[in-house]
Order: structure tokens, then C-alpha cells, then sequence
């Protein structure tokens, strides 16, 4: 019973991520001017980023926790966590450049989303640089956990504020319709929100395993 308690959300995560991806592709689709069959990467670019912020702001929270009590452990969750939200947003921003040459011709243009996108990323790679540069590991912590605070806020401005109040090509930013009035009919929400519960879920795990392991380096060390 225990250990079905442990995996269930595990066979959950793997479960909704395939049915995605299949159902993303052999599912129909609304078909739309310009867009056409690329509409179907709303299941993997849109919620690649959707499954960042959520894995963000648990990194966020980590942080928050850590200035509470200095406890060591809520930094390295902190960091592993938004660790995994880079890998996520990479897979996002390139999976939204592919689906920009399709619709706007090119792989990059002038949008206050990609920008903001670009920006963000670059952020919290800063993070980690930071991170890598201070060797004393209670001044590490507590810097890195202000400036991940610092970074969640930024990320809120650059993707969910800035694109709204100028003009932006994506839909629901700079006076556009947003996919659940334009284009997301009921069909497509059937694989749209499985697949943000189904990566968010991969995300969880991948920072699980790579915490353990990390655990396992520690005691290692330790031995020697």
C-alpha cells in the first residue's frame, strides 16, 4: 500500500504525457487561417511554460522557506527545482521558435513575449552562475534565495504583465483573443490540461531523483 502511495502520481505524470503526445497528433484539430496542423504544438510549447511556472514557483517557495529558518535542505530544493524549470523553459522557448517560422516566418521576432521569454531564461541563468561563484554555503543559500524571489517577480512582469499592456502577437497579450476564445475548443482541452498535469508531474520527479541522488553524493563523500 505504501509504495503504491509513493508511485501512483509517478504512473499519473507518464500516463497524461504520453496520452499527450499521441492525442496531440492524431486528434483533430479546429482548422484555422495561418495555423493550420501547427496548432498542435499548443500541447507541448504552451505547456512546456505552463509546467515552468508552476515548477518556479515552487522554487520561489523553497527560497521563502529557507530565509524562514536557514535550513540548508529547502536551498538545494530551491535550486534543483529551478533547475528543472530552465531545462522546461528551454524545450518551451524552442519549441516556440519552430512554431513562429511556421506562422510569423521567421524563428524570432520582435514580440514582447519571446522577449520577456528570453529574458526570463536568462534570469535564471544568472541564478545559477550566481550559485557557482560564492564557495561558503550559508551566504550561497541566502543570496541565491533573494535573488530567486527577485527572479519569480521578474518573471511575472516579463511574461504575464509587460505582454498584455503592449502590442503582442500572442493570443491573450496586447489586445489579441486568448486561445480559450479563439482556438481551444473543448477537444483540444481534453489533451491541453492533461498535458500541463502530465509535464508538471515529469518535473516533480526529475527534481525527486536528482535530490536523492544528490543524497547519495553526500553520503558518499562522506565515506571517504
Amino acid at each position: 500500500m505504501g509504495q503504491i502511495k509513493d508511485y501512483w502520481w509517478k504512473v499519473l505524470g507518464v500516463a497524461l504525457v504520453f496520452y499527450a503526445i499521441v492525442a496531440g497528433l492524431l486528434t483533430d484539430v479546429p482548422k484555422l487561417p495561418i495555423l493550420n496542423e501547427t496548432i498542435r504544438n499548443l500541447y507541448y510549447h504552451v505547456t512546456m511554460w505552463f509546467a515552468m511556472m508552476i515548477l518556479m514557483t515552487g522554487s520561489v517557495v523553497y527560497s521563502v522557506k529557507y530565509l524562514m529558518g536557514f535550513n540548508i535542505d529547502f536551498d538545494r530544493k530551491a535550486r534543483i527545482t529551478a533547475g528543472i524549470g530552465i531545462l522546461f523553459g528551454l524545450v518551451g522557448i524552442t519549441t516556440g521558435s519552430v512554431w513562429a517560422q511556421f506562422t510569423w516566418g521567421a524563428f524570432w521576432v520582435n514580440d514582447p513575449k519571446l522577449n520577456g521569454a528570453a529574458i526570463t531564461l536568462l534570469i535564471y541563468l544568472a541564478y545559477i552562475i550566481l550559485r557557482n561563484s560564492l564557495d561558503e554555503e550559508q551566504k550561497r543559500a541566502r543570496l541565491a534565495a533573494v535573488y530567486n524571489i527577485f527572479a519569480y517577480v521578474l518573471l511575472v512582469v516579463f511574461l504575464m504583465i509587460l505582454p498584455r499592456m503592449t502590442d503582442s502577437l500572442h493570443p491573450g497579450n496586447g489586445g489579441n483573443p486568448a486561445f480559450s476564445s479563439y482556438d481551444l475548443d473543448n477537444d483540444m482541452r481534453k489533451v491541453f490540461y492533461p498535458a500541463i498535469i502530465g509535464w508538471t508531474l515529469i518535473g516533480v520527479w526529475m527534481g525527486q531523483i536528482r535530490y536523492r541522488f544528490e543524497n547519495i553524493e553526500k553520503k558518499l563523500h562522506a565515506d571517504d
